[in-house]
């Protein structure tokens, strides 16, 4: 049983798009990406995952559930919106009371670890929280009851560098202790640096879904050469950048013409080299 299927997924609102023919399926114990700028589909890929909105067609499986079994799932699952609120009157501590009550579960003392970690005063009022901090209580309510599965959307905002490398180690202990990550964001270096998989969604539809490193890999080479050659002869070439003399440029054309063209001039220098995750996701918003 895989932890998140999806078939066929669409969600419309009125004449405005929202997802179109979503396949996706996340394996159990996954580090799972999904990226996309903002507007793409991620936020309401979630929300109909979790049965927070009913999906014009398709269907959609949690943990072997169905998304209408919301109740089921949001027990076994942690989720971390892109936004959050909370009563204003109540503590940290009393936030942190009420999700274990909630979840029914006794989280209370991996919650006090979590918060030593991202430190988190436990003693202020929710309402009296900056925004970074805010982030911190969700991502411990999110994370306390250890759940199978952890739905994180845009879950990095508002945190500094700092907090962000502690927020990080948390999840891949998390992740080496079984629980499946789905990690959704707009910043590529997250998905890059912490990911084994990911989905790229582009205007409502998986546009790309492989291992990082196959898709930093396929069809697209990163070039930089020193010295002279009719490269306007040559096809497959983007983001074309040149200080006169060493010219670099994204390549996804033939090889062996890219080959045969540089020989025909003078070549002082040359790097091929895999382009890095940011490079190659412009480069399928550019072709799809």
């Amino acid at each position: 049983m895989n932890a998140i299927e999806i078939n066929r997924l669409t969600k419309n609102y009125g004449k405005s798009r929202g997802i179109t023919d979503l396949d996706l399926t996340v394996e159990r114990g996954e580090f799972f990406g999904f990226i996309g700028p903002n507007g793409a589909g991620k936020s309401t890929t979630i929300r109909a995952m979790l049965g927070l909105l009913k999906p014009t067609s398709g269907s959609v499986s949690v943990l072997g559930m169905n998304s209408r079994e919301l109740t089921s799932i949001l027990s076994r699952i942690g989720y971390l919106p892109s936004e959050n609120t909370y009563y204003p009157g109540m503590r940290v501590r009393d936030v942190l009371k009420l999700s274990a009550a909630l979840h029914k579960t006794d989280s209370v003392g991996e919650a006090e670890r979590l918060c030593d970690i991202l430190q988190l005063d436990t003693s202020k009022k929710a309402s009296e929280l900056s925004y970074g901090n805010r982030k911190k209580l969700s991502i411990v309510c999110a994370l306390a009851h250890s759940p199978e599965l952890l739905i994180l959307d845009e879950p990095t905002g508002g945190l500094d560098p700092l907090m962000q490398n502690a927020f990080f180690d948390i999840l891949r202990e998390k992740n080496s202790q079984g629980t499946t990550v789905f990690f959704s964001s707009h910043i590529l270096s997250e998905v890059q640096n912490n990911c084994t998989r990911t989905a790229v969604i582009k205007e409502g539809r998986i546009i790309a879904c492989d291992c990082v490193d196959k898709l930093k890999a396929a069809n697209v080479k990163r070039i930089r050469f020193t010295g002279n050659a009719p490269l306007d002869n040559l096809t497959g070439i983007r983001n074309f950048e040149t200080d006169g003399k060493t010219v670099s440029f994204l390549f996804s054309g033939d090889m062996n013409s890219l080959i045969s063209i540089l020989a025909e001039g003078t070549t002082e220098d040359l790097e091929i080299h895999e382009p890095d995750l940011e490079e190659t996701f412009m480069h399928y918003y550019e072709e799809v």
